[in-house]
């Protein structure tokens, strides 16, 4: 089974941080609360992003689908 990767619309996304404070890995950052970015290096795929996104706009797509 492939790895996952959190991918997140910037159009859709209101950068309110909920993300970037549980990922255990530090792989969500959000910048100066205007945009918001997954480091694909860091981002496991645990999923942690998407269950509390207040927009329900993370998902989680096989790495190769980023390619």
């Amino acid at each position: 089974m492939a790895r996952k990767l959190a991918q997140l619309p910037q159009k859709r996304c209101v950068a309110c941080g909920c993300c970037a404070k549980v990922c255990p890995l530090g792989a969500v950052t959000v910048y100066r609360g205007l945009y918001t970015q997954v480091d694909a290096g860091r981002c496991v795929g645990c999923g942690k992003c998407a269950a509390v996104c207040p927009a329900e706009i993370i998902t989680l797509v096989s790495r190769e689908e980023q390619l």
